[in-house]
């Protein structure tokens, strides 16, 4: 029994070895195969372009800071209303959070178009 537990166990070994040898080849060969030459492009003109993408992507999110501005001031509106006819006593300070909150990100969309000159 022992002798073919040995025998099974080298079996194995040898079947993982060649496992191991034929993945080896695959990846090489693979790699020889697929080498080529990369052509990169000039590193200036890379980053140019990437500064235009990126600045032609300021208008569209200026424009969706003021919607949403807009919005949170629509709700901010109802719930204020709402607290003001119930008569709770903090409405003035729901009114001043709900309003500063909206300009503050009508400020920040104009200050940073303005910061970064688009």
């Amino acid at each position: 029994m022992k002798q073919k537990k040995q025998v099974l166990d080298t079996g194995r070994k040898g079947k993982q070895g060649r496992f191991v040898w034929l993945t080896l080849s695959i990846c090489l060969c693979s790699i020889l195969m697929f080498c080529t030459t990369v052509l990169a492009q000039d590193g200036n003109a890379g980053i140019q372009e990437a500064n235009q993408k990126v600045r032609s992507y300021f208008d569209s999110g200026t424009n969706l800071m003021y919607a949403v501005g807009a919005l949170l001031g629509l709700i901010g509106a109802v719930k204020v209303y709402q607290k003001w006819n119930a008569g709770d006593p903090d409405t003035g300070k729901v009114a001043a959070a709900w309003f500063g909150s909206c300009v503050f990100l009508v400020i920040v969309a104009t200050v940073i178009k303005s910061f970064f000159g688009v």
